[in-house]
């Protein structure tokens, strides 16, 4: 399957260690925002730093690509409307978010969401055996199992089909663990799960 979202739907602070490095309260139920499709772009294309920020960083996450239409879905049936995985980078403008309070420019300025390198079938990777890692120019900065995530995978597709109906190639960001950090250009940025591959993107000045 391509992935060609209607919408990418992100889960934010999904990771306990994450939301205490920023300073912030762990969520009691997921807290849900959205990037435009026009932030998508794939394996080896460059991440553009924009002239509107001075502090962009990297963000490894679990992307769950949906198989079928999906709405009121209950968490027992979750992982039928789920086609795969991928790997992500919520690339995020970390003053913008922090300047503006809600976080459409900071997270959804075009080259912000890399996604790849390609989707394994959802049967062809046991999510209770993988890890996020985030490299930095071959330097690992972030480690997790997809396991610590506050809210799991099925968790969240009963959340997001209560009051968002999902269609198929919608992609979700499940969470950033610990770790995330700046990005300069001239970076190489590597997001690795096991089972799904590595999705590398350069950084280039805007």
């Amino acid at each position: 399957m391509n992935i060609k979202p209607s919408k990418i739907v992100c889960v934010g602070r999904n990771y306990v260690e994450h939301a205490k490095e920023l300073g912030n309260e762990v969520p009691k139920e997921p807290l849900i925002f959205l990037k435009p499709p026009s932030s998508l772009i794939a394996h080896g294309e460059a991440i553009v730093y924009p002239a509107i920020t001075e502090n962009l960083h990297f963000e490894g996450e679990l992307g769950i690509v949906i198989g079928k239409r999906a709405k009121h879905v209950k968490a027992a049936d979750a992982f039928d409307y789920i086609y795969g995985y991928t790997c992500v980078n919520d690339v995020t403008a970390r003053d913008l978010q922090r300047k503006d309070g809600q976080w459409t420019r900071g997270k959804g300025c075009d080259t912000f969401c890399p996604t790849g390198p390609r989707v394994v079938p959802r049967d062809e990777l046991d999510l209770g055996k993988v890890r996020v890692r985030t490299l930095l120019n071959g330097v690992v900065k972030q480690d997790a199992p997809i396991t610590d995530l506050i809210f799991s995978v099925d968790v969240i597709i009963e959340y997001v089909t209560q009051f968002m109906t999902l269609e198929p190639g919608d992609l979700i960001a499940t969470g950033t663990p610990s770790g995330v950090g700046p990005m300069q250009p001239g970076d190489t940025v590597q997001v690795e799960i096991e089972g799904i591959g590595i999705l590398q993107n350069p950084v280039i000045r805007g």
